[in-house]
């Protein structure tokens, strides 16, 4: 596959991605999340796969800070869907509301 070609199969799914994202609805968006962070995980079991079969000093750099960046991406992930969440829990901590007697 050519450069351009790559270039422009690229460039299609970046623009896909935003439109399709851009009309999700907000109720929608914590369950696209949580499933958006599987594909991240896999994302981290490519750049790995990729750094096991580097062979040269530049692609085992690349190889790493691939993983770096899908590990970092992938946890991020957790964190906002984890944060989403909390918003969703009740706000009464053992059946009490806070500062009722």
């Amino acid at each position: 596959m050519t450069g351009i070609v790559a270039l422009y199969i690229f460039m299609l799914a970046a623009f896909t991605g935003y439109e399709v994202i851009a009309r999700v609805p907000v109720i929608l968006h914590t369950p696209l999340m949580s499933g958006s962070n599987f594909v991240h995980g896999i994302v981290l079991v490519g750049a790995m796969v990729a750094l096991g079969n580097a062979h040269t000093p530049l692609e085992k750099t690349i190889g790493f800070i691939g993983v770096l960046l899908a590990a970092g991406n992938a946890m991020g992930g957790y964190v906002v869907t984890e944060r989403m969440l909390e918003m969703f829990k009740s706000s009464r901590a053992g059946g009490k509301r806070p500062g009722a007697r």
